[in-house]
């Protein structure tokens, strides 16, 4: 392993990022020493831009949320970039208020938490379909293949309106757009590509034949109503079809690793399944889906951590490492799994401010019936392979086990 992957520096020196996972089931052991003695730490992101990244829970919720620290900065000319390929402009992950307030309205209502809790009946009936393929089965089976992948994305595509057959080439269009190394930029530029030109023609479709879907929804927005572009319209169906999956299916297998490598936790969520809600949120904080969330960049010199980062500088901040924080999470060790945890509902794995995530109470349902009910169903559900063995995707912004083999 580099040493510059893993050893914490000085504030005048630069690490490279990301930082290297010592294994599929621990964050990088070089933000406890951040968060110790460099909270504002100077990096190599993978474009070969210098920047920093943020460490400690209360600096990173100053971050997400306080307006000098803009997303749509990263779109402008000169801009320091996370990869090689600039970001998408024109979406929710490159906007700031009031563009991404206006934008944000469009689509909320489709994801709050009543409307959530009338699609539970149909995320169960979808669960236990393929729960019930799964059965007919004999382990070991890749919990990846049979259920983690194939959910999240029923979930959105019957939301969006989009053909659910479709779903292999989506796998190879959302990986583009979360890479940080796994892609050249030219293999990203193709793969973007490609999603912009089938999401066009199905707006195409849907104008000719409208059908009762948030896509259609929003090309009535478009046409009828002028509240988005025809450029916006592509853009946040690609954000939401990416986003709302590519997540959700990295947080279905972490989450049941987790439990499986804690079977007295296990066993006690079995005995009590109204513990799920609570159990969900300690699983989403210690498990994250990357390392920082999206990039930002400074519109002016800002003081965090007696540090000052100056204007035009790209900032990432390490939700990873807030949500493992032990000044937030003081109950034991901040890096165990502990389901009856206190503080656990007050992880930043949705983000904080005005870009927390749309989606948080369906990923919320999603990793409560999914979950709750796998293990209600195989009460002898237990991991095929060792978890030394177990992989981590890399090169990517989002983190996934590349298999999750389970048997029972």
């Amino acid at each position: 392993m580099d040493p510059v992957d893993t050893e914490p520096q000085s504030a005048s020196s630069t690490m490279k990022y990301p930082f290297a996972r010592p294994s599929a089931v621990e964050i990088p052991r070089v933000y406890e020493e951040l968060r110790g003695g460099c909270p504002v730490a100077r990096v190599q992101l993978p474009s070969g831009d210098e920047g920093y990244v943020v460490s400690r829970y209360d600096d990173v919720r100053t971050v997400l949320s306080d307006g000098r620290f803009s997303r749509k900065a990263t779109t402008e000319p000169g801009a320091p970039q996370l990869t090689s390929t600039p970001p998408l402009a024109g979406g929710l992950f490159t906007m700031d208020p009031p563009e991404h307030t206006r934008l944000r309205k469009l689509v909320s209502r489709e994801f709050t938490a009543r409307r959530v809790q009338n699609l539970r009946p149909r995320i169960q009936e979808l669960t236990d379909g393929l729960l019930d393929s799964m059965e007919k089965l004999t382990g070991p089976v890749d919990l990846n293949t049979e259920l983690a992948f194939p959910l999240p994305v029923m979930v959105i595509c019957e939301l969006l309106g989009v053909p659910f057959e479709d779903r292999d080439r989506f796998r190879g269009w959302s990986d583009a757009f979360v890479s940080l190394t796994s892609h050249t930029p030219e293999e990203t530029a193709m793969q973007r590509k490609s999603m912009i030109e089938y999401l066009a023609a199905l707006v195409r479709r849907k104008r000719e034949e409208p059908t009762d879907d948030l896509m259609s929804a929003l090309i009535t927005a478009h046409d009828e109503e002028g509240r988005l572009s025809e450029h916006e319209l592509i853009t946040m169906s690609i954000t939401l079809l990416v986003a709302g999956h590519e997540t959700t299916v990295s947080m279905i297998g972490t989450c049941v690793l987790t439990l499986l490598r804690h079977p007295e936790h296990l066993a006690a969520l079995r005995a009590d399944p109204s513990m799920i809600e609570h159990a969900v949120e300690e699983l989403m904080r210690v498990n994250p889906i990357g390392d920082g969330g999206p990039l930002r960049v400074t519109l002016e010199d800002v003081e965090l951590a007696d540090t000052v980062i100056p204007k035009g500088s790209a900032v990432l901040a390490a939700v990873c490492s807030a949500n493992q924080d032990p000044t937030r999470f003081p109950e034991g060790s901040a890096a165990a799994f502990d389901p009856a945890r206190p503080s656990a509902n007050q992880h930043v794995a949705f983000g904080h401010g005005p870009h927390f995530c749309l989606g948080a109470a369906l990923a919320r349902a999603e990793l409560q019936i999914v979950i709750g009910t796998l293990i209600r169903r195989f009460p002898e559900l237990r991991l095929a392979a060792d978890v030394e063995d177990m992989r981590m995707t890399t090169g990517m912004m989002v983190h996934g086990l590349t298999r999750l083999p389970v048997t029972w």
